[in-house]
This record gives C-alpha cells, sequence and structure tokens, in this order.
C-alpha cells in the first residue's frame, strides 16, 4: 500500500518490522508504535495487564484479525494483534 514500507513477511520466522507514514508532526521525543503479533490475544492482554500496562478500551475487528490498543506504565501506546488463521 502507498505509505507503508514493510521488512520481513508475516509467515516468516524473523520479526516483522512496518512502517507508515502519518499526516500529523512529530509532537514529542518518541513516535515509534509498536504492534506486537501473538496467537492468543486475551491471554497477551492479561500478561500485559499483570506486568502493569493496561488496555485502552479500543478495539479494531478486521476481516484478517483484531486489534486491541494496549498502555504501558507511561501510557505509551502499543497494540496486540490475533491474525486469523
Amino acid at each position: 500500500d502507498p505509505g507503508w514500507a514493510t521488512l520481513g513477511t508475516r509467515t516468516g520466522d524473523q520479526p516483522r518490522l512496518t512502517f507508515q507514514r502519518v499526516p500529523e508532526a512529530k509532537t514529542s521525543k518518541v513516535r515509534l508504535h509498536l504492534d506486537v503479533e501473538v496467537d492468543d490475544i486475551d491471554a497477551a492482554r492479561a500478561q500485559v495487564e499483570r506486568l502493569g500496562g493496561s488496555w485502552s478500551g479500543e478495539r479494531h475487528d478486521y476481516d484478517e484479525g483484531v486489534v486491541f490498543v494496549m498502555l504501558d506504565l507511561e501510557g505509551n501506546e502499543f497494540c496486540l494483534v490475533q491474525f486469523y488463521d
């Protein structure tokens, strides 16, 4: 897709990095947002919460999977992603 660049594949045995252009200007030190692929999104959410993170309450359902927007201890967003088989 235009505006996206990907290194690696979803089915590969190495981590995949995907970069997306965004229209917003940089407003803070770091503009990094991780999407962490998991096999069981509910178990992963529970693990994040056990480690002190939290779920933002934001969930996105797509044809290819589901995404939970999570928050780390400092309130930085990252996503848990589970692809459907």
